[in-house]
């Protein structure tokens, strides 16, 4: 039984995606939705997040909307180091502040502001070596920064009894079909 998950996956950029208004961002955080069921109706307590753009972001918005049906429901957000948002939009920054502020538990890996790439990685070890899972949106015909987390993660599981799902283009797909049949 998995009681804390950690989901992660694309930044916006990675897939297109360059405004609050495209099309597959609600596809992509229907199938996060679906995932998240299920983990819940089999005693999911806890979802871990970095507060990183795209799907982490997304994953927050739909532990928000949850959680009124899932009072217990808790999200944290653990950032590798302190002021994540600092160079990012102004968008990006009051998305990340509002999940923040909603958040039942935020704390930063590193205490310290950035310094190297490094801060990254130890970030997705500590969160991994804290969750049961992973849930990871992320296609291999697609490769981009969810490939490191991928692989930090299998490394893990090949030792310890965590698992890994993955939501790839396939899903996304049967998700987008099923939304449209029911807008008819």
């Amino acid at each position: 039984m998995m009681k804390t998950i950690y989901v992660s996956g694309y930044r916006p950029h990675e897939l297109g995606i360059f405004n609050d208004n495209h099309p597959g961002i609600p596809i992509i955080k229907k199938a996060i939705e679906n995932e998240l069921r299920v983990l819940l109706d089999n005693g999911l307590e806890w979802v871990v997040i970095s507060g990183q753009p795209g799907v982490e972001t997304w994953t927050a918005e739909v532990i928000i909307e949850l959680k009124n049906e899932y009072p217990n429901l808790k999200y944290s957000v653990i950032t590798p180091f302190l002021e994540q948002e600092k160079n990012w939009n102004e968008q990006k920054q009051q998305k990340f502040h509002f999940i923040v502020g909603k958040a039942d538990f935020v704390t930063s890996v590193t205490k310290r502001t950035y310094e190297a790439p490094w801060q990254f990685i130890e970030k997705d070890k500590f969160i991994i070596s804290n969750t049961d899972g992973l849930l990871l949106v992320y296609d291999e015909e697609n490769e981009a920064s969810p490939k490191y987390v991928k692989s930090l993660a299998q490394k893990y599981a090949d030792l310890h009894n965590y698992k890994i799902i993955e939501i790839n283009a396939y899903d996304l797909q049967v998700i987008a079909e099923e939304m449209q049949r029911e807008e008819w």
